[in-house]
């Protein structure tokens, strides 16, 4: 397996520890009527993320945050390793993505501005520099 693939593995775990991280207070703020139903926002009262804490709303949005930045960060794991072209160069940015990733939850539950946006673009321009090392190697 190449490191790229073993560092999007990782990836995917840190996804799902980012949903616990959310779905536990969510869960303990809501209630499980409200988590556990269709979600409706006319039967809700509007969104569940108006109806959470501050922290819980701001876990809920860098978990999808993070799913938007895999759905990238796959395609350019998958053009690296399927082509052959993995090298220092992409696996040095896969780990930067990674690190950012990890890195951007306390960002944004904690509101550490600018830091948070600078964060985020060390995720997406390793993942650009992927694709592109991949197109020219």
């Amino acid at each position: 397996m190449t490191i790229e693939l073993t560092v999007l593995a990782l990836a995917g775990l840190l996804q799902v520890i980012q949903l616990a991280l959310m779905a536990i207070p969510a869960n303990l703020e809501l209630g499980v009527g409200k988590t556990l139903s269709p979600r409706d926002q006319d039967r809700l009262g509007g969104s569940l993320e108006t109806q959470v804490s501050t922290t819980t709303a701001r876990l809920m949005r860098a978990m999808n945050n993070h799913f938007e930045a895999l759905t990238l960060f796959t395609v350019a794991v998958v053009v690296v390793s399927l082509s052959g072209q993995s090298s220092a160069l992409t696996q040095l940015c896969a780990w930067a993505y990674l690190i950012a990733r990890v890195l951007y939850i306390p960002a944004y539950v904690f509101g550490w501005v600018p830091w948070r946006s600078m964060i985020w673009i060390v995720g997406l321009m390793a993942t650009v520099v992927m694709i592109v090392a991949a197109l020219l190697t």
